[in-house]
């Protein structure tokens, strides 16, 4: 039944790139190869630089598939069942998550490399677009906050592994964290040999992610054991400099290289899940009940799975540095919508490693998302012959490669976003900024309002970072729906339209749920903001549609 359920996902996915990404390629954006990008009429060396597609696909896919496939997934199927799960992740993907990827990149690279908070300024009201900036900003700070929280996690995990019925600890995270940093600088220096010195793409890439790989290796024989704390500053440190640097010396080839890990992930479990035909089966209930700890599976569930079926981050990316990179328009189909069905099949491999637990497992495992994940690329890729242990390590680097490269994405993509708010075109100074409550939220204590426990940051902040997330969406899409009625293609207005609609009634009663059960705590304040900001941009939206009508 394992290699059934992964099989058909990707049968799914296949079928939707086909077919339906066929379908807004052609009738709904009708992109043109001779249409000039932006990354051409504008380039300046730092921000706008076009780049192959292979490269920006892995820019891209890495920057979008952070934490999110993974922990969300995770949660939603240990909380609720993996079925619920399952179904979510390929209706949600298909349907509403590659239309928004999609969506968001063609219309920003048909308005000059704008962000989508500046197109529903353009579009809607000046006014709603300053609200949208000051929403995406805020959103933005919790994304770093929770990636970076999530990140230094991983450099300290102690994977609990069941081995007839007794706990065996492995200590992979200090060694995932000299990997971490050995291919930073292999980044760095994969950048200079491409761009300044101009060595072949192809050689560099199998020269170099070869020695990422290794890096896995190396990594664990020379661990790095470092306190929480000290890794949180290490990680807001990184993640200045990252946002401040030309995109060529860094987040294009650190991106474009791990996204090689993350390939490398999703073929080595992908075949190890075919190979475990007959010996791997569901031991998990596919449905546990309607409400768990979190809450209510209904609009729950829509909410804790943002990544892989929809997540507004992935319009920030797409329309704040994807955009200014696309070399030509059609790139926007294998880069927009295929990079969504890509994590789509990461967040199905994610449900398939909580469904294969066995009760023992899910017990002890139950708590610890990275655990649950290493554990499951480790457990299918014996399947290939690769060591238990080596395997938990690739699982757990590759991890650490999805958060890192969108907490550094997501900090730059702040640093654009305030610019845009307040004028303030000084890098430095934007960069700052935006790191002031990212740094505070990192470093502060969480209590559960109901049980009363110390909460990790993570799970503290991802209810209400993932209801923002999905507004975020909703509100994109919404905006793509102006921009088309607006340019001639309302006909198919309700491409965008249905998914806008549907995300944004599930989040904003997902949003006022979190803020009765955490009250006016920093959380509960968060939720109350984003539904005042949300609604107040809708109803702007409102007026538009209304002034339209009248027009027209």
């Amino acid at each position: 039944m394992v290699v059934f359920l992964f099989l058909f996902a990707v049968l799914i996915f296949a079928l939707a790139y086909r077919f339906y990404g066929g379908f807004l390629k052609e009738k709904v954006f009708g992109l043109k190869e001779e249409n000039k990008t932006p990354a051409h009429t504008m380039r300046d060396g730092v921000d706008y630089v076009p780049a192959p597609a292979p490269v920006l696909l892995g820019h891209h896919f890495s920057s979008i598939a952070g934490a999110g496939p993974i922990v969300g997934p995770i949660t939603a199927a240990s909380s609720w069942g993996w079925l619920p799960a399952y179904l979510w992740v390929l209706i949600g993907n298909v349907f509403i998550g590659g239309v928004h990827d999609m969506s968001a990149l063609v219309a920003s690279i048909r308005n000059k490399a704008r962000s989508i908070a500046e197109i529903g300024g353009r579009y809607l009201s000046k006014r709603a677009g300053f609200l949208f900036k000051l929403f995406i900003w805020l959103a933005l700070l919790y994304v770093v906050a929770v990636f970076i929280n999530v990140a230094q996690i991983t450099f300290n995990a102690v994977v609990p592994v069941v081995e007839n019925g007794q706990v065996v600890k492995l200590s992979i995270g200090p060694g995932v964290a000299t990997s971490a940093i050995i291919y930073i600088f292999l980044a760095l220096l994969f950048g200079l040999l491409v761009y300044n010195f101009h060595f072949p793409l192809k050689w560099a890439t199998a020269l170099f992610v070869l020695l990422v790989y290794g890096a896995v290796y190396v990594g664990q024989l020379f661990p790095i054991h470092l306190s929480p704390t000290a890794w949180n500053f290490i990680l807001l440190a990184y993640v200045a400099v990252a946002s401040i640097t030309p995109v060529w010396i860094l987040l294009q080839p650190r991106d474009y290289l791990s996204s090689f890990l993350l390939y490398g992930a999703l073929l080595g479990a992908g075949l190890g899940i075919l190979l475990s035909f007959g010996k791997v089966e569901p031991n998990l209930p596919a449905y546990f009940g309607f409400v768990s700890d979190i809450g209510p599976l209904v609009p729950l569930l829509f909410v804790v799975i943002a990544c892989g079926s929809i997540s507004g981050f992935h319009s920030l990316v797409g329309s704040g540095t994807t955009s200014k990179q696309l070399d030509k328009e059609p790139d926007a189909l294998p880069v927009g919508y295929g990079a969504m069905l890509l994590e789509g099949i990461v967040a199905v491999m994610a449900i398939i490693f909580v469904m294969t637990l066995t009760a023992t497992e899910f017990s002890v495992l139950k708590k610890n998302v990275s655990a649950i994940y290493g554990a499951g690329v480790g457990k299918f890729m014996s399947f290939l012959g690769i060591p238990y242990e080596v395997g938990v390590a690739f699982g757990m680097l590759a991890l650490s490669s999805f958060v890192l490269t969108s907490t550094d994405t997501g900090t730059r993509l702040a640093r654009y976003v305030f610019t845009e708010l307040t004028g303030v075109k000084n890098r430095f100074v934007a960069t700052l900024v935006s790191l002031i409550i990212p740094a505070f939220l990192v470093f502060m204590k969480y209590k559960d309002p109901s049980t009363g426990k110390v909460l990790p940051v993570w799970k503290a902040l991802w209810p209400v970072f993932g209801a923002t997330n999905q507004l975020i969406a909703a509100l994109a899409l919404f905006v793509v729906m102006i921009w088309l009625i607006k340019t001639g293609k309302g006909r198919y207005w309700f491409v965008p339209g249905i998914p806008a609609l549907f995300m944004g009634v599930i989040t904003v009663v997902a949003l006022v749920i979190l803020f009765w059960k955490w009250k006016f705590t920093v959380v509960g304040v968060a939720a109350l903001i984003q539904v005042f900001l949300a609604l107040w941009i809708f109803f702007e939206g409102y007026l538009a549609l209304k002034k339209l009508k009248e027009e027209g």
